[in-house]
């Protein structure tokens, strides 16, 4: 019997597919693009199933309306090869079989027995955090984690999918604790780095997260294109807090977008960054409009509700026709889901869709009402804190410009205790006071954004 490099049984296979899958095995919990590997050696080896399950997963990570169709070839071997091979083997096939079929609570239950009876099978153990982050069921996806920490205890990844899913639940000490168990079991752990950069910007440690950050750029080599994108993206809003326009301008520009401009979590991160820069005053130029290019053969994509809120919204920035075909799009998808996705397509995605849309065409009494709606429960539709907090800085805006200052000044306040300084916080705040007739606190504001800015030149 062969054993994976985590130490799970495989079937026996050729020695270049083997090591094949321990570099997906390995790549994947290190999002790294070694992983890829996997496509090559399952069409070179119909007959291996774990392989074939792996090319399959890879394909679902495309989060596109056709990746189960891609995934269907890899499935289809993996059935085949099934009857050979290990118990949790077939269980992966399993996984891969209701994912592809939009399954999703069939998904969740394989994904437990996996971990019931493997629990050294990380890599379910990530799907299924996956899962759950899709839906903003952070405590489930922390119990998946901490369920088969018993025999992971010196294993970086796992410790840094642990403190993903503490920050998410906002146990912060917790989060903090295990990102640095992370961390000195093996620096290069991306994930590990990315929910301490989570943890500093949740508490308003904006100077230390970019430090921190800065310092672990060394170790950003063969990542995938989500991953090195995202911690750039991490950097962003650290700068952005700091008033680095320029910085962030050519974050943007030379690491955050352009990487794979055709995957939806590179288009979501430009979308969030661009939106961001100019909620925080910054011209951004025409850069709307290569992305809304890219971005148009989403004009019907509905495959998570988190996704396509920010293609609409990018799409509707843009000025591209797409954002009709899309919002029409989000209202079928509200009316024909599957009863386990209906609810939150038609209480939560449809009405921030409305909202943003509204907002991008400058609707901002629609775009309060709409956002508002959807604002509590926006959890519900996936995406991190951080991620999700775009949503919260275009309700604020569509707030301001709608002369709801009261509700403004409520916010903005409450935003500057976890950023205190901070340079866009600090300037709506000096703007919305002096409006206010309350010129004392607008200086006083206006005073503290100045001298962020002086402290971190770019």
């Amino acid at each position: 019997m062969q054993h994976d490099t985590l130490g799970n049984p495989v079937t026996a296979m050729r020695e270049p597919t083997l090591r094949a899958v321990d570099d997906f095995v390995d790549g994947f919990l290190a999002y790294e693009t070694r992983a890829e590997g996997i496509l090559a050696a399952a069409d070179a080896s119909p007959e291996c199933c774990i392989a074939n399950v792996y090319a399959g997963y890879l394909w679902m990570f495309l989060e596109a309306p056709d990746a189960a169709l891609h995934a269907s070839k890899y499935l289809a071997s993996a059935e085949l090869a099934s009857p050979g091979a290990t118990r949790r083997e077939q269980l992966n096939v399993a996984v891969l079989r209701a994912w592809a079929a939009d399954d999703l609570p069939e998904a969740l239950r394989q994904c437990e027995l996996v971990s019931d009876e493997f629990p050294r099978d990380l890599v379910v153990v990530k799907i299924h955090q996956y899962f759950e982050f899709n839906r903003g069921n952070s405590p489930e996806m922390l119990r998946a984690a901490l369920k088969v920490s018993h025999v992971n205890a010196g294993t970086a990844y796992l410790h840094g999918m642990t403190a993903f899913a503490y920050e998410q639940c906002h146990l912060l000490d917790e989060a903090e604790s295990a990102a640095r168990t992370a961390l000195d079991l093996k620096r290069k752990e991306p994930w590990a780095q990315h929910a301490l950069a989570h943890v500093m910007l949740t508490r308003g440690r904006i100077d230390e997260g970019a430090a921190f950050l800065e310092g672990m750029q060394d170790t950003w080599t063969g990542l995938n294109s989500f991953m090195v994108t995202h911690l750039w993206w991490h950097l962003a809003l650290f700068y952005l807090s700091q008033g680095r326009r320029a910085r962030v301008l050519e974050i943007y520009d030379r690491h955050c977008w352009g990487v794979a401009k055709a995957y939806s979590q590179d288009q979501i991160g430009a979308v969030s960054l661009l939106a961001r820069m100019e909620l925080a005053g910054i011209d951004v130029g025409d850069r709307w409009r290569d992305l809304g290019d890219h971005l148009a053969a989403r004009a019907h994509d509905t495959v998570l509700p988190f996704l396509t809120m920010q293609y609409l919204y990018g799409l509707a920035r843009a000025g591209r026709a797409e954002a009709d075909a899309l919002l029409n799009s989000v209202r079928r998808a509200a009316e024909l889901a599957s009863p386990a996705l209906r609810e939150v397509w038609q209480e939560v995605a449809l009405p921030a869709c409305e909202g943003l849309y509204a907002y991008a065409l400058k609707n901002f009494p629609a775009a309060w009402r709409h956002l508002s709606a959807a604002s509590p429960r926006l959890i519900e539709a996936g995406g991190s804190h951080a991620q999700r907090d775009l949503f919260e800085q275009i309700l604020l805006d569509a707030a301001i410009r709608s002369r709801r200052l009261g509700v403004a000044q409520q916010a903005l306040e409450l935003r500057r205790s976890t950023d205190r300084d901070g340079v866009p916080v600090n300037s709506a705040l000096g703007r919305v006071y002096a409006e206010l007739g309350l010129p004392a606190l607008a200086e006083r504001a206006q005073a503290r954004a100045a001298a962020t800015v002086l402290r971190h030149p770019d």
